[in-house]
């Protein structure tokens, strides 16, 4: 009965980092706090049971990546400030934590319903700070949208644009689900809850995350049903026209900004700073956690000391800002892990079988990879905890299915 009793814990132990990591990989968008915390139980399982770790193919140039951080900050001077970047290296673990504890489609399936779940409630909880705000912008006789743009919904999370992110990923698993999985008896929920997230995720007013899900998006569409692409550009105009709590002059104000209260010129002068740090510090940068200290010693002779109201502690472009900070080959570096996932994905779906079940959340993982590129352009979202464990729980679940289709194929 003894030996019976330490079969079955030694069976449940085993299965520990599996519970602790897709608990850690779903809390993502919910709770950083959680998520960091189930991070750390998890590898801390996966060493007591002594289980064998699995590395995807991108950990090379991750690796490469952090030793450019590292060596970034050494030469720059300024080493111990930019211990928030060294420090952020820990989330990057989320990947391996991913790809070493989940072994099949079964389990990836229960994360994607987890975000699904999660999204939903966020964007629920979100709903409600909206028609609070409206209402009280109501009461005090306010302009809606000068007063919004300032403080506008964010669910669960601590920003409009951290959440954002985070429901833009989560609305591109939820439409791969509908789209591509055999999971019918889940398909309708996961219709209301893809309706709600994306509700919430127009009325954040983030116009980056907007153009980002509608990259993703179409991508889904194509591959579903070409025709079906059509829907995004009628809806846009549809937004536009009937201008519902003034959503298609918050779409227009990329063209015809409300002066300083749009981030318009803000962005123009993050981009013109940042390339003149590439100029000057094109191989190691000016340091991690230096973007924002040293801005304005590389102000641009033309343009006035006085800055548009903004936010310059970073440059709000993924691409301008790694190379900015960290030099170009570490922001290569990185790219790299990103641009390598998104073709071993692409791979996956042109040699994997018409019907596999495999293929949704590759499709997913590829409309997350192309929503966050487009979006990194316009915002540094890739550096914010809380939408990087996700998107690397998204990476991890791609490589699962493709190791999980390609044991199918060696049968």
């Amino acid at each position: 009965m003894r030996l019976e009793a330490n079969k079955v814990s030694w069976s449940l132990m085993t299965k520990l980092p599996l519970y602790l990591a897709g608990a850690a990989a779903v809390a993502a968008p919910v709770s950083i706090a959680a998520c960091q915390i189930l991070m750390g139980a998890t590898a801390a399982a996966l060493i007591g049971t002594r289980s064998r770790w699995r590395f995807p193919p991108v950990w090379i140039p991750l690796l490469l990546f952090m030793l450019g951080t590292l060596l970034s900050g050494a030469a720059s001077g300024h080493f111990r400030a930019g211990f928030p970047q060294y420090k952020k290296f820990i989330v990057y673990v989320m990947l391996f934590l991913v790809t070493s504890t989940i072994a099949s489609m079964q389990q990836v399936k229960w994360i994607a319903l987890g975000w699904a779940a999660g999204a939903a409630l966020s964007s629920a909880w979100a709903l409600n700070q909206f028609f609070n705000k409206y209402q009280d912008a109501v009461e005090a006789h306010q302009d809606f949208y000068r007063a919004y743009v300032g403080d506008r919904i964010t669910g669960f999370a601590n920003h409009w644009m951290t959440f954002s992110g985070e429901m833009m990923m989560a609305l591109m698993i939820i439409a791969a689900l509908v789209f591509f999985a055999p999971y019918k008896q889940w398909r309708w929920w996961l219709v209301a809850a893809g309706a709600l997230v994306s509700v919430a995720l127009v009325l954040a007013y983030t116009r980056s995350m907007w153009v980002a899900a509608a990259v993703g998006g179409a991508y889904l569409l194509w591959v579903w049903k070409k025709w079906t692409v059509l829907a995004i550009p009628v809806f846009a105009g549809l937004v536009v026209l009937a201008n519902p709590f003034g959503l298609g002059e918050r779409a227009m104000s990329a063209f015809r900004p409300h002066g300083e209260i749009d981030s318009n010129q803000h962005r123009v002068i993050t981009r013109r700073v940042g390339w003149e740090m590439i100029k000057a510090h094109p191989l190691l940068g000016v340091g991690p956690q230096q973007v924002g200290p040293q801005f304005r010693n590389y102000m641009p002779a033309d343009l006035s000391r006085k800055l548009p109201e903004g936010y310059y502690e970073h440059l709000h472009n993924i691409y301008i800002h790694y190379a900015a900070e960290r030099g170009i080959p570490t922001m290569l570096a990185l790219m790299f892990v990103v641009a390598r996932a998104l073709w071993d994905f692409a791979g996956g779906v042109r040699r994997i079988e018409s019907g596999a079940e495999q293929r949704w959340i590759l499709h997913g993982a590829i409309a997350v990879i192309l929503a966050i590129l487009v979006g990194g352009w316009s915002e540094y979202n890739i550096n914010d905890s809380e939408v990087l464990s996700m998107f690397l729980a998204v990476l991890g679940c791609g490589y699962v299915a493709l190791w999980e289709a390609d044991k199918t194929c060696l049968r």
